[in-house]
């Protein structure tokens, strides 16, 4: 930073901040996520002040005449990165198993480091950082689109005396795609049924929400009563059938 701040150097920092809120939030918004150009621009823009402040106060004296060296210019942007960590918290939901709002969150965080970034007149820092940050933002989702992750859930299964043998359920299950993580079988005598726990590990696509073939095949099987399957760590109802 310079000690003097003209104004033409004012401009292209807040002209680069911008550029990189709109960058960032642009993506963000084409992909209907949280904190789109608005939310971005604002963020990095209150980054990028609190530095311009900053440096503006770099030119006062402090208690050496003509120094600068007591005035702790960098308490501004720091207690602007403790506030940040408030509202990226507060981005954050969980539900359950599934968090959702963490690269929101993650986001917010980058284009305050980028504001402060520019707003220190650190521009060729900050364009890479953009650059790096679009890149990842963008780039990474169409990887991310072709990889296939590990899925859990928890199929909950209510057995007739008509219906198979717990035996015969857990090996279909082995035999399936997934595999069989726990499984639990509690017996109500005086109902005539049996309650059958199982929870599973599976491959597919990422992103994917429906649920393993096995599950869609024991929904309509003969002689289960209920059948109840809980995905754990993705945006997805349970399905049910009676």
């Amino acid at each position: 930073m310079t000690v003097t701040l003209e104004w033409n150097e004012i401009a292209l920092r807040l002209g680069m901040t911008m550029v990189a809120g709109l960058v960032i939030g642009f993506n963000r918004s084409e992909h209907g996520r949280p904190a789109g150009m608005r939310t971005t621009v604002l963020v990095c823009l209150a980054a990028s002040l609190s530095m311009l402040v900053a440096n503006r106060l770099m030119g006062l004296r402090g208690k050496v005449p003509d120094s600068f060296v007591n005035a702790d210019v960098m308490r501004l942007p720091l207690g602007i990165l403790s506030g940040m960590g408030f509202i990226g918290a507060g981005a954050i939901l969980r539900k359950d198993n599934l968090i959702v709002g963490i690269t929101t969150a993650a986001t917010l965080w980058f284009v305050t480091v980028l504001g402060i970034c520019f707003g220190a007149g650190e521009i060729a820092l900050g364009t890479v950082t953009l650059v790096l940050g679009w890149l990842i933002l963008s780039g990474l989702t169409f990887f991310e689109r072709r990889m296939h992750e590990d899925l859990r859930g928890v199929l909950l299964l209510v057995v007739g005396d008509d219906g198979p043998t717990n035996e015969q359920l857990r090996e279909r299950i082995e035999k399936s795609t997934c595999r069989l993580l726990s499984w639990g079988v509690c017996v109500e005598k005086d109902k005539h049924r049996r309650e059958l726990s199982a929870e599973i590990q599976w491959r597919a696509p990422f992103g994917q929400t429906r649920p393993p073939e096995i599950v869609e095949a024991l929904m309509t099987e003969a002689g289960l009563s209920k059948v109840r399957w809980e995905p754990q760590g993705i945006s997805s109802e349970f399905y049910e059938s009676k």
